[in-house]
């Protein structure tokens, strides 16, 4: 169930369903517009009236299904359509079985106590609403009314979450088989309101066979993957963390990572300081080791020891030839795991790491293509543009994230409060867990520590970009509007250790 479906997934899925007798199409768009009835009549059961506004298509079929099947169940009902359904379609079969009067949406006005069913158009719509359609959207919104919108809010594209022009705001969205991308990004995900999702036939075997490779972020995509101990663990053997510190008046960034890998279970983390933060770093750590790290060849022979299996770069560092060095040096090939595991699993990079690469980001990637250590990149959407200007035009998230991970060779966190965590193989999942706040102040930089933790107890680099991401998210959750950054490696540490079992 969490797979999502883009629009032509879902025109796919209907066909297959179709084609393989289980259900015609006339049989599924009654089943969708029994749920929208059944939502309807559950959430409001006293509405003065039931305006069901339609489309001349497949959405408008739902519309005319739901209000017949009101009306029969004694509920005032309106039917508003922007045009008539094409002659022997699914949709016009649906109409002719509706026994109501059909006023044109022109003669639309929303009154007091309406309650408005948006049956205008799906989530397959690219183009902005315009015309009555729009007339209608504002119109809604003017009033107040309650919205419930079939599949998404008339307007949205469902593939992005965006709209190009009006847009219905739904109170509640009712939409069938899986969730769409447009449900979870922003703005789409303010826009629907609260979604329903309707199981209307098509089986589990259709959306199978469509190899989608786009989820929602949920602890099914990832819990197998998390660490476990054995009772002979040692330190090592659970990972050891690096985080390199910036400058004397720039520690705090650094530490917070370094406090989210050791509570995400890391065995061991160290922080790598300037010698002139060394004093700063080392009065507010206990548990956490400090080392006087004054140049890359200090950073090398720190990490030939082998010793250490991730390396966080960026919180707070500062941006430059230095962080650029750094980079560099962690994704040197020869630096990673061998057979026995010594060495580096993964390289986490955010923040002025990322930010240091502006200028020539393809350097970086030649870097992580040669690598044969994983890495995660952790732009929001101001260092995403930085780092990938062409593609910050995409209109998707989806996208970006997607096309980023191809271009650079790494997983791809795209932060924000629909974060995208996106693999060079083409896998994509959008996270929907996250509170507002959680934009606060270092609350980045926990995340990257959290990712570098995993990372170095041997989880893949996907699947650990997407425990962190939602261990982060539910941590914020659990400790409500009042958390600080400081607050949160200690909660996502418990998350993870929940999931873990």
């Amino acid at each position: 169930m969490h797979v999502l479906l883009l629009p032509e997934d879902m025109a796919r899925a209907d066909r297959l369903t179709i084609d393989s007798g289980r259900f015609s199409g006339r049989q599924l768009m009654a089943r969708a517009g029994a749920a929208v009835a059944d939502a309807a009549l559950a959430r409001f059961p006293h509405a003065t009236r039931f305006a069901v506004l339609c489309g001349p298509g497949a959405n408008g079929g739902d519309g005319y299904v739901a209000a017949r099947l009101l009306v029969e169940r004694g509920a005032p009902v309106a039917i508003f359509a922007l045009g008539a359904p094409k002659g022997g379609t699914d949709a016009a079969l649906a109409a002719a079985g509706c026994p109501l009067p059909v006023t044109l949406l022109a003669g639309f006005s929303p009154a007091d106590g309406d309650v408005v069913i948006d049956a205008l158009f799906g989530a397959g719509l690219a183009r902005p609403l315009n015309g009555e359609a729009a007339r209608a959207a504002q119109a809604c919104i003017d009033a107040g009314v309650p919205v419930i919108s079939v599949d998404v809010p008339s307007g949205l594209d469902g593939a992005t979450g965006r709209a190009a022009g009006p847009v219905f705001r739904a109170t509640l969205t009712v939409t069938f088989a899986r969730l769409k991308p447009g449900h979870l990004l922003f703005p789409g995900r303010a826009l629907c309101g609260e979604t329903i999702l309707a199981d209307i036939g098509i089986p589990d075997s259709v959306i199978a066979a469509l190899a989608v490779r786009t989820w929602r972020n949920d602890p099914a995509l990832f819990s197998a993957a998390l660490p476990r101990l054995e009772a002979t663990t040692h330190k090592y053997a659970r990972g050891a963390v690096a985080v390199c510190s910036g400058g004397p008046a720039s520690t705090g960034a650094a530490r917070l990572a370094a406090f989210a890998a050791a509570r995400s279970g890391a065995g061991a983390v160290t922080v790598l300081s300037p010698p002139a933060a060394l004093i700063v770093n080392a009065a507010q750590l206990t548990a956490i080791m400090v080392r006087a790290i004054a140049d890359a060849d200090q950073v090398c022979a720190f990490l030939e020891t082998g010793k250490t299996a991730a390396i966080v770069l960026g919180p707070g560092f500062g941006v430059g030839e230095r962080a650029r060095a750094y980079a560099t040096l962690a994704l040197d090939p020869f630096r990673a795991a061998d057979e026995s595991g010594r060495g580096l699993r993964g390289v986490v990079l955010d923040a002025d790491a990322l930010t240091s690469f502006a200028d020539n980001p393809d350097a970086l990637f030649a870097a992580i293509g040669a690598a044969r250590q994983a890495c995660v990149l952790t732009p929001h959407e101001g260092e995403f543009a930085r780092m990938f200007a062409d593609l910050a035009e995409l209109p998707s998230k989806l996208e970006r994230a997607r096309a980023a991970a191809a271009r650079s060779g790494a997983v791809v966190v795209l932060k924000g409060p629909d974060t995208v965590i996106a693999g060079p193989d083409g896998r994509a999942v959008i996270n929907a867990n996250a509170p507002p706040w959680l934009a606060t102040a270092g609350s980045g930089d926990v995340l990257a520590g959290l990712i570098a933790g995993l990372t170095a107890q041997a989880m893949p680099a996907f699947e650990a970009a997407c425990a962190a991401v939602w261990a982060h998210g539910e941590a914020a959750n659990r400790l409500g509007r009042s958390l600080i950054a400081d607050d949160l490696p200690a909660a996502a540490g418990q998350v993870l250790a929940e999931l873990a079992g």
